[in-house]
Order: C-alpha cells, then sequence, then structure tokens
C-alpha cells in the first residue's frame, strides 16, 4: 500500500527525474535558507550537531544541480536522486541523533558538553575555559508545538529522503523516463 502512495506521489509532483531534482533543490535550498535565518536573523547560534545537520543539505543540493543538467540522461538523474535520498537518510540519522541528545535519551559530542580540548598546559586550558563560547546540544532554545528545530529537520530529512528515493526507483515500462 505504501509503495503505491508512494508512486501515486511520485507521478504527482516528479514525472521527470529533472522536476525532482528541482524539488529537491527547492527543498533543500529552503530547510538551509531556514537554518541560517535562524542563525543570523533570529540570533540562535548553532550547535554541533546543528552545523553537521548541514551537510546532507549541501550534498543533496550538489546532487540535485548535477541531475538538473540536461547533459546527463534519466539513469544517471535517477542515481543522482538516489544519492541525494542516501544524503537525507544520513540526515535523519543526524537529526534522530540530535533529539535524542535533546532529550537526555543519549549522550552528545563532546564539543557540546563545554568541555575544553587540547590544553597541553593549566594555562592553555584556563584560556580555552576563558575563551570558550559553547552552545549546548542537549538544550532545547526553539520549539513550536513541542518539536524542536531538530525535530522538525527530523521530518523534513525524512520527507525529503522518501521523495528522493521514489524518485530515484525506475519509472513503469511504457512511461516517460
Amino acid at each position: 500500500m505504501a509503495y503505491i502512495a508512494v508512486m501515486s506521489w511520485r507521478s504527482t509532483f516528479a514525472r521527470t527525474p529533472r522536476t525532482a531534482a528541482a524539488i529537491v533543490f527547492a527543498g533543500s535550498a529552503a530547510t538551509l535558507g531556514g537554518a541560517f535565518a535562524f542563525q543570523y536573523l533570529g540570533g540562535l547560534a548553532p550547535c554541533e550537531l546543528c552545523l553537521m545537520q548541514r551537510w546532507p543539505y549541501a550534498a543533496a543540493i550538489a546532487a540535485a544541480v548535477l541531475a538538473f543538467a540536461p547533459m546527463h540522461g534519466a539513469a544517471a538523474q535517477r542515481a543522482l536522486l538516489g544519492v541525494a535520498g542516501v544524503a537525507f537518510v544520513i540526515g535523519v540519522g543526524l537529526a534522530g541523533w540530535h533529539v535524542g541528545v535533546e532529550q537526555h535519551w543519549i549522550a552528545g559530542p563532546d564539543a557540546c558538553s563545554g568541555g575544553p580540548q587540547g590544553a597541553a598546559t593549566i594555562e592553555e586550558l584556563r584560556r580555552q575555559l576563558i575563551a570558550q563560547e559553547v552552545v549546548r546540544c542537549d538544550e532545547v532554545p526553539w520549539s513550536l508545538f513541542g518539536i524542536s528545530l531538530a525535530g522538525f529537520n527530523f521530518l523534513i530529512s525524512a520527507a525529503l529522503a522518501v521523495f528522493s528515493l521514489s524518485a530515484a526507483l525506475p519509472g513503469r515500462r511504457g512511461a516517460a523516463a
């Protein structure tokens, strides 16, 4: 049943791999743009996990731009959409990890804990402690309806992963590629 729903969704929104690439590009760019707007306009400094979650979108944008190029055939375009889909699956994992850290279910990276790293002397440690401004991964600076930005990123990444991976599947026989 889910396969039928995905294929119906695909035939409605992504009739060709180029159209799907444009949608992947737009969704990724909008999500990254939103993250930068929260950071630079809203004043929400990103934590280490927030920054990690941006990389899959950058990879998906690169894959979508290449897939949109007219020099590639439909098979290459679908392969690039598959690459974007895998990037989004990685994004789902990173966002899920971040949500788990926010909810105190699992530990986050050391960079999010506020502890100094790599100090060779007591004086160097003192300078690091004074200069360090840590954005904690286990605190939720903003939420809507009880969902944090990491939670929204999880949902967006999951939707784009399903879309990209379904668009990467070959069409039905006789259907336009």
